[in-house]
């Protein structure tokens, strides 16, 4: 499944929902380092972006997205609609990221030629 068919609305432009086939996730459970917390503990003291939990966090949410999309795939699904993220503090300092949403299968639309 192409990743760039995955879409946060309910639609892919230029293509109909033929088949639903459910919905779909990808889950990660990440925690941070002592080593990553005295970094950002430090970035912290001068203020601005925290870069080492910006990266922890995308890192994150992109493994949850290719699981999300490898589970579509294995469901034989070509898109993902209604797809979310979604994250909680499972422990303290660990946090589970979801990816969600409804694997189905598009094709394009053909619009007859003009008369």
């Amino acid at each position: 499944m192409d990743p760039r068919w995955v879409s946060t609305t309910f639609e892919i432009t230029g293509c109909r929902v033929v088949k639903h086939l459910g919905v779909v996730r990808g889950i990660v459970v990440r925690s941070r380092s002592v080593v990553g917390n005295i970094g950002a503990g430090f970035q912290a003291f001068f203020g601005g972006n925290i870069s080492i939990y910006t990266e922890l966090c995308e890192q994150a949410r992109r493994e949850a997205f290719e699981l999300l999309v490898s589970h579509a795939s294995e469901l034989g699904a070509n898109a993902i609609v209604g797809m979310r993220y979604d994250a909680n503090e499972v422990a303290q300092g660990i946090t589970e990221v979801l990816a969600y949403g409804t694997a189905v299968v598009v094709e394009p639309v053909t619009t007859p030629p003009a008369v």
